[in-house]
């Protein structure tokens, strides 16, 4: 059984960095997409960022390129989220989730999710 167990969260100031991570088990990061979404409170659900080791794809929303770097550790099954430069717009519950297509960009069909956990950025 595939689990993501997302950790990291927590609160930080604007302007600030924070960085979450992702451990997946059951199964190797290689196999999948991992992407990170957040939801805001009264928000829908958004696509942040993405990496496969397909192609060595790294995506971001427009929101958030520039700022942030998603990275991934295959001793640890492990990715990262390094979050820069945050903004209290930012602030949301960050959930990562595996897609067995390998590709990354259309935030849809995702097979695995993990928990979620939270980031606070205060002004």
């Amino acid at each position: 059984e595939v689990q993501l167990q997302a950790s990291g969260g927590g609160l930080v100031q604007a302007g600030g960095s924070l960085r979450i991570s992702c451990e997946v088990s059951g199964s190797s990061i290689d196999d999948y997409a991992i992407n990170w979404f957040r939801q805001a409170p009264g928000k829908e659900r958004e696509g942040v960022s993405c990496i496969s080791s397909r192609d060595n794809g790294r995506y971001y929303a427009s929101s958030v390129r520039g700022r942030w770097t998603i990275s991934s550790d295959n001793t640890k099954n492990t990715v990262s989220l390094l979050m820069n430069s945050l903004k209290p717009e930012d602030t949301a519950v960050y959930y990562c989730a595996a897609s067995r297509i390998p590709l990354c960009g259309s935030w849809r069909g995702m097979d695995y999710w993990g928990k979620g956990t939270l980031v606070t950025v205060s002004s």
